[in-house]
C-alpha cells in the first residue's frame, strides 16, 4: 500500500499494488477505494472498453495510478499497457460543440474525418494515414464494419446522446480483432447507468436544423434496460444537402448466476441529398440507408472468463444518380443489401506464467445487389422497393483464431499474440499475423513503450465489383498487408497527461481508387508498396488540479500529428490513399465564465496532401486538378449547466471559412445552433 491520504472523515488511497488489505481494519475509518474495470479488446468483455485514459482523477482530483483494465485479451493494470488508446469520455462529449459522432471524431489525435454531409449524414474516418476501409468500427465491442464499403460503417443505430465514451486504438489491431482493424479501431460505448434515469435533448438552428432525442435507464431487479430514440433533420446548407436521420436502440443487461447476459437491438434510417458525393459530374444525387443490428453476449463468472457472442448487422442502401429529372440513358437506381452474421468465443485466465487469452471468431459477409457481385440465376425482389430486383450477389466467410500471452517482470511488460486467419475468397490456407508489445516503467510518472504488429485488410465488395459512370472495380484485388512499428513515451503526473510517439507502417498491395489523368475513370488497384511514417504528440493540462478547483480554466489540450507517405509505384491521381492529412493540429479549451456559465473552444488546423478534381458548377464540362488548401476551423459552445438541465448555444466553423474535406464537396460555413438538455433521476 502506498501514499495513504487521510482527512477528517474519509481515507483516500492514492496508489495500491494489490497487497494484503488487513490495514483497512486497523485504520478504523471509512476507506474509499476507487477502481475502474474497462476493456481494451471487446471480444473478451465487449460491453466495456479498450482502456481508460492515462490519468484517472477521483476523490477531489487525487490520482489513482493503478486501475484494473483488460489490456489485450486478458485483464492487466493500465500501467502495464504498451499501446496508445485515446479516450473521449462523457464530460468531453457533452462539452464539445458538435451534434454528431462524426464531428466529435474530428478532435481525436491522428484521426482523419472526411465528411460528405454534415451532422452524421456520411463521413469517412481513417487513422494514422490509412484509408477509411482500414478502420474497424465497433459498437459496445461488436464489429459493425460494413463489408460493402467503409462509407457506410458509421451508420450507427445510436446517436451521440447515447454515447458514454469513444475509444480509439491507434495502430493495427488485427491480432486481437481480426481483418480490417488495419490502421486502428474505434469503439462507441453506450451509457447504461446504475440508477433509473431519463434524459432528453432538443436543439434547433440555421438551415432548418432540428434534433430531438430521449433515452432512459430502467432497472428492475437483476435486469437493467437502456432505451434510446433520436431524430434529426435539416433543409441543407446548399442545394441538395437536406437530410433526415432517425435511430432507435435497446440494450438489456441481465445478471445471472452464470454471468452477465447482454442484448443489443438497434435500427437506423437516413435519407439525404448527396450533392456531388461520389462525383461532381452528377451533383443531383440522392441516397437512403437502413441499418439493423442485434447481438447477444454472455460474460461468465469464475477464474476462466468465457465470452460467447453472436451478432447480426444488415445494411440496405438505395443510391440515385439523379434525384429528379434523370438523363434519358439512366434506367435504374443502385440497390444493395448486406447481411453480416458472426459468432465468437473468448477465454481468458491467469497462471504463474502470466495471463493468457485465446479466442475464435466466425464471420459471414453477404451482399445482394444490382451492381455488386456475380450474376444470380434468378433475380430477387428488393425489400420495400416497387419494381426493383437484385441481380447479383456474393458471399464470403472468414475464420479467425487468436492467441495472446502477457508476462510481467518487475518494470517490464511483454504481450505477444498471433492471429491465424482464413477467408473463402483467398485461394490459400491460414495466414498468420503476429504482434509484440513491450513497455518499461522509466519513473513513477513516465513509461517507454514499443510494439510491432502485422495486419491485413480484405477488399470491400465495392473494391471488387463496382462499375459505374466514373468507377471500375477489380475482382483480382489481393488483400492489403502491413507491418507497423511504433515507439514512444507516456508521461502522467496528475495535472498533466502527455504522450509522444513515432510509427512506421510498411504497406504492401495497398488498395486505392486511382487514375492517371482527370479524364480517366477511377480504377481499384493494388498499389505495390505504400510506406507511411508519422510522429504524434498530445498533452492535456488539468488546470484546476494544478491550481485550484475554482480556477476559471478547467483544462487545455494540444494535439499534433505529422504524416509522410512514400510510394513505390507509378504516378497516380489518388482518391483516398495518397491524400492523407500531412499536418493536423487540435487545440481545445474548456473554461468557466460565471457561476454555472462556461464555454468550450475547439481550434483545428489541417493541411492535406493530394489533389481533387475541381468542376465549374455552372459548366460541368470545365474542370481541372487542384491541390487541397490548408485551413483553420474554430468551433465553440456556450453553456449554462445545472445538475438537472443544460442550456447551450454553439457554432461550428465560427470564422466561416471555405474548405474541402474531400473532392469538390463544399463543406458548411458558419452554422449556429441552440438547445436544451434535461437529466432527471427517477
Amino acid at each position: 500500500m502506498k501514499k495513504l491520504i487521510i482527512n477528517s472523515e474519509l481515507s483516500y488511497f492514492r496508489k495500491w499494488t494489490r497487497q494484503s488489505y488487513s490495514i483497512f481494519n486497523s485504520i478504523k475509518k471509512e476507506c474509499v477505494i476507487s477502481s475502474l474495470l474497462v476493456a481494451y479488446l471487446l471480444v473478451a468483455t465487449p460491453q466495456n472498453s479498450f482502456a481508460q485514459a492515462d490519468t484517472v482523477l477521483v476523490n477531489n482530483n487525487r490520482k489513482l495510478d493503478e486501475v484494473v483494465v483488460s489490456a489485450q485479451r486478458a485483464s492487466v493494470t493500465y500501467s502495464q499497457m504498451a499501446r496508445v488508446v485515446t479516450i473521449m469520455d462523457k464530460e468531453a462529449i457533452e462539452s464539445a460543440p458538435v451534434q454528431s459522432l462524426q464531428d466529435l471524431l474530428e478532435y481525436v489525435l491522428n484521426v482523419d474525418v472526411r465528411q460528405r454531409g454534415n451532422h452524421g449524414v456520411q463521413a469517412d474516418v481513417s487513422i494514422r494515414g490509412g484509408s477509411f476501409d482500414q478502420t474497424m468500427i465497433l459498437l459496445n465491442g461488436v464489429n459493425i464494419t460494413d463489408p460493402q464499403t467503409g462509407h457506410l460503417s458509421l451508420n450507427l443505430t445510436v446517436d451521440i446522446e447515447s454515447i458514454e465514451r469513444v475509444e480509439v486504438l491507434q495502430g493495427p489491431g488485427a491480432r486481437v480483432y481480426g481483418p480490417n482493424a488495419f490502421s486502428g479501431a474505434i469503439n462507441f460505448i453506450t451509457g447504461t447507468g446504475n440508477k433509473n434515469n431519463l434524459k432528453a435533448n432538443i436543439s434547433t438552428g440555421e438551415n432548418g436544423f432540428y434534433s430531438g432525442s430521449t433515452n432512459a435507464t430502467i432497472i428492475t431487479g437483476k435486469l437493467k434496460s437502456y432505451v434510446a430514440l433520436a431524430h434529426k433533420s435539416s433543409d441543407g446548407y446548399i442545394e441538395n444537402t437536406d437530410f433526415r436521420n432517425s435511430n432507435s436502440f435497446y440494450q438489456g443487461q441481465l445478471s445471472t448466476e452464470v454471468g452477465l447476459l447482454d442484448l443489443q437491438l438497434g435500427y437506423n434510417e437516413k435519407a439525404y441529398g448527396a450533392n456531388s458525393f461520389y462525383t461532381a459530374s452528377f451533383p443531383n444525387q440522392f441516397e437512403e440507408n437502413k441499418t439493423s443490428f442485434a447481438s447477444l453476449r454472455l460474460t461468465t463468472n469464475g477464474k476462466v472468463k468465457m465470452t460467447p457472442n453472436i451478432y447480426w448487422r444488415r445494411s440496405q442502401d438505395r443510391f440515385e444518380l439523379f434525384r429528379d429529372n434523370p438523363a434519358s440513358w439512366y434506367t435504374n437506381h443502385n440497390y444493395h443489401l448486406t447481411d453480416v452474421y458472426g459468432t465468437s468465443m473468448n477465454f481468458a485466465f491467469s497462471s504463474s506464467l502470466g495471463k493468457t487469452a485465446a479466442g475464435i471468431e466466425f464471420r459471414s459477409e453477404n451482399v445482394w445487389s444490382n451492381v455488386l457481385g456475380e450474376l444470380m440465376e434468378e433475380p430477387m425482389k428488393v425489400p420495400g422497393e416497387s419494381g426493383a430486383f437484385f441481380t447479383k450477389n456474393h458471399t464470403r466467410t472468414n475464420l479467425s483464431y487468436f492467441l495472446e500471452h502477457n508476462v510481467f517482470i518487475d518494470k517490464f511488460t511483454f504481450t505477444a499474440g498471433v492471429l491465424a486467419n482464413w477467408n473463402s475468397d483467398l485461394k490459400r490456407g491460414f495466414s498468420f499475423y503476429p504482434g509484440l508489445d513491450v513497455s518499461y516503467q522509466l519513473t513513477e510518472d513516465s513509461k517507454l513503450y514499443a510494439s510491432v504488429n502485422k495486419a491485413l485488410r480484405m477488399p470491400t465488395f465495392t473494391d471488387l465489383y463496382y462499375v459505374g459512370p466514373t468507377n471500375i472495380g477489380n475482382t483480382d484485388l489481393d488483400p492489403e498487408e502491413a507491418t507497423t512499428y511504433e515507439t514512444g513515451v507516456k508521461f502522467n503526473k496528475g495535472w498533466i497527461k502527455a504522450h509522444a510517439g513515432i510509427f512506421k507502417r510498411e504497406g504492401r498491395n495497398m488498395i486505392d481508387w486511382v487514375k492517371t489523368n482527370s479524364e480517366d475513370k477511377w480504377q481499384a488497384q493494388n498499389i505495390t508498396e505504400l510506406d507511411t511514417w508519422g510522429i504524434e504528440f498530445s498533452s492535456n493540462f488539468n488546470m484546476q488540479y494544478l491550481i485550484s478547483d475554482d480556477f476559471f480554466i478547467k483544462n487545455i489540450a494540444i494535439k499534433y500529428a505529422y504524416l509522410e507517405v512514400d510510394k513505390s509505384s507509378s504516378e497516380f491521381i489518388s482518391r483516398y490513399v495518397l491524400d492523407q492529412l500531412k499536418h493536423k493540429l487540435n487545440i481545445s479549451l474548456n473554461h468557466k465564465i460565471y457561476k454555472s456559465l462556461g464555454a468550450s473552444w475547439q481550434v483545428a488546423w489541417q493541411d492535406r496532401n493530394g489533389t481533387y478534381t475541381w468542376y465549374n458548377k455552372k459548366d460541368l464540362s470545365q474542370f481541372e486538378e487542384r491541390s487541397y488548401r490548408p485551413f483553420w476551423l474554430v468551433d465553440t459552445k456556450l453553456y449554462w449547466q445545472k445538475p438537472t438541465y443544460t442550456v447551450y448555444l454553439e457554432a461550428s466553423n465560427l470564422l466561416n471559412h471555405d474548405y474541402y474535406d474531400m473532392g469538390n464537396i463544399t463543406q458548411p460555413g458558419r452554422w449556429i445552433r441552440a438547445g436544451v438538455k434535461l437529466n432527471l433521476d427517477l
